[in-house]
């Protein structure tokens, strides 16, 4: 046996396996002696198979088979012995011969991507900007104004105003009369808000409890037969038999009162805190703030270390021929015009990977058992959070998070997010920081670029 690495330059080679009789001879008559045992043939008991019958039935397979085998493991046992840093699987080279199976000596060519070199290694000599978020009066006054929607109870109302739920006595008409063996609904239940017909909407300014409207729900809902109904209480199959001009009696205004801010709301949002007025409420809203919003500084100081790093390090070489065959290889369905569009996103993304790696290995950064399971509880916490649902059990978290470690998709989504995580804070002792504190305001146009 013999494999020789060939550079072809800098970041590409090709991976000559010669292998001849001696190396494989012994795998094909095992495994050919293998399936004799359990061979079956007419005319012989199992088992009982002449070996020169099995020879000429599978011989040629099983030694096709074992030779490459053969190939592929000596080639990764040649990279992993010799530290052949690549990227991506090798692939058969396209200089490959047909393989004369016949033959006794065999050579295989792959080639391969090599790792360029380079250093992304950061010191107390980068300096790069920091920024501290700042929680406003308009911030925490907005969160203060959606807390207390959030906590908004049902209020009864004389007269309509816009969002109100409007609930009476639907009547189904019929030349401006009570249709004969028409739909009567009682308690029927609606939002003029979302009607899709605006002239519908207008009905209903200035209405009061006892007051009689004529209205077409059919067209207000612009023929949804779904909220027709919901509204009506039959059968979707039975709404097109019922689309004319209804008559609405009022008898209840049901409005949406937001939370005063007392005693009650600060104990439903902090309850073991000893907040006690306005004042405490709306300081634990900034701190609060400012503590989620420095989790969004760090995520964009990790993107401008990122920027940071294009410039020092440069653009990189890579075998640009080599891993577009790798893209196609693992998306064979891609046309090769979608593979060249994608391409210099691809390689930015490869290049940002493989500094973040050797950011990860300068740093000593792992993350434990105990760190990914604190992330997944973070990330669940969020993900109800964004429905106004803050209150959660820990238990019922830990749970959840434990749920989301068991999909291999998302446990791999935690792992990143726990890695860039800490590598953002180890990376804040390493640089020189130029701390900038903004608005939120100021922070999010930051995006816009």
């Amino acid at each position: 046996m013999n494999i020789q690495l060939k550079k072809l330059d800098a970041v590409s080679a090709e991976i000559t396996v010669d292998l001849v009789k001696a190396d494989y001879e012994e795998k094909v008559n095992k495994a050919i002696k293998d399936y004799a045992k359990r061979a079956q043939m007419p005319g012989f008991r199992p088992g009982k198979v002449p070996m020169s019958l099995i020879q000429k039935r599978v011989g040629t397979s099983f030694k096709a088979e074992e030779v490459e085998k053969m190939a592929s493991n000596e080639l990764y046992k040649y990279l992993t012995e010799n530290k052949v840093d690549i990227l991506g699987s090798p692939l058969q080279s396209e200089n490959q011969k047909e393989l004369d199976i016949e033959k006794d000596d065999f050579t295989f060519v792959f080639d391969v991507a090599l790792r360029p070199e380079f250093d992304a290694t950061l010191t107390d000599k980068d300096k790069i900007v920091y920024y501290d978020i700042k929680a406003g009066d308009k911030e925490v006054d907005e969160q203060v104004s959606r807390l207390c929607q959030q906590a908004a109870h049902p209020e009864n109302a004389e007269e309509y105003q816009d969002g109100d739920v409007v609930r009476g006595t639907l009547t189904e008409l019929e030349n401006g009369a009570p249709k004969a063996e028409g739909l009567v609904v009682e308690n029927a239940s609606l939002m003029p808000r979302y009607f899709k017909e605006e002239d519908a909407k207008k009905l209903f300014e200035g209405a009061k409890v006892g007051s009689q409207i004529t209205f077409n729900p059919w067209n207000a809902n612009k023929e949804n037969e779904g909220e027709m109904a919901s509204l009506l209480k039959i059968d979707k199959s039975e709404v097109v038999n019922h689309t004319g001009d209804f008559l609405l009696e009022i008898t209840e205004f049901s409005r949406m009162v937001p939370a005063k801010l007392d005693q009650e709301l600060f104990d439903l949002y902090y309850k073991d805190s000893n907040i006690k007025t306005e004042e405490d409420f709306r300081a634990r809203i900034k701190q609060d703030m400012e503590q989620q919003m420095a989790a969004d500084s760090d995520y964009r100081f990790l993107l401008d270390v990122r920027e940071y790093l294009a410039k020092k390090v440069g653009k990189l070489q890579f075998a640009e021929k080599f891993l577009k065959r790798i893209m196609k290889a693992n998306n064979p369905k891609m046309e090769d015009k979608a593979i060249d569009e994608n391409f210099e996103k691809s390689i930015e993304e490869l290049q940002w990977q493989m500094e973040r790696d050797q950011l990860v290995k300068q740093t000593e950064i792992k993350v434990t058992d105990e760190e990914l399971h604190q992330t997944a509880v973070q990330a669940a916490r969020f993900q109800f959070a964004q429905y106004g649902i803050n209150n959660i059990p820990d238990q019922y978290l830990e749970n959840y998070a434990k749920d989301m470690l068991t999909k291999e998709e998302q446990r791999a989504n935690l792992m990143e997010r726990a890695i860039e995580t800490k590598l953002s804070s180890a990376l804040k002792n390493v640089v020189k920081l130029n701390r900038k504190s903004v608005t939120l305001e100021e922070f999010n146009k930051l995006f816009e670029k």
